[in-house]
């Protein structure tokens, strides 16, 4: 078992990756091509840069993809609340799925801290 399989935090964004897709089958049809597969990608993102972070040989580049797993952490939670204010998905909904991403930017800002003072 590779080295990122684990991680909590990879654990966590694969699960989240899991519930983006579920809440994204309810966005009308017309965002397929825009705001769904834009909140996919993010979503993605964060356990696929993890993945490939814990695979480098440096703890720089390490660092580095921690770090773009950060930010797409963050543009995810952006994009749901765009979704909200859409009225594609409800509040509650919201405040579960920013809560959960919010949680793995904490693990990755730990993860981040240990590779860049090490």
């Amino acid at each position: 078992m590779s080295v990122h399989h684990k991680l909590v935090v990879w654990q966590n964004a694969r699960k989240l990756v899991k519930e983006v897709y579920v809440i994204t089958k309810s966005f009308p049809k017309e965002e397929i091509f825009s705001l769904t597969q834009q909140i996919k990608r993010a979503s993605v993102s964060i356990p696929a840069n993890i993945s490939e972070g814990m695979g480098r040989k440096t703890k720089k580049d390490t660092s580095r993809f921690l770090t773009i797993a950060h930010g797409s952490a963050f543009e995810l939670e952006t994009l749901f609340i765009i979704s909200c204010d859409l009225e594609f998905i409800a509040e509650d909904s919201l405040i579960e799925i920013l809560e959960k991403t919010e949680m793995i930017t904490i693990q990755l800002n730990g993860l981040l801290n240990k590779y860049q003072t090490d």
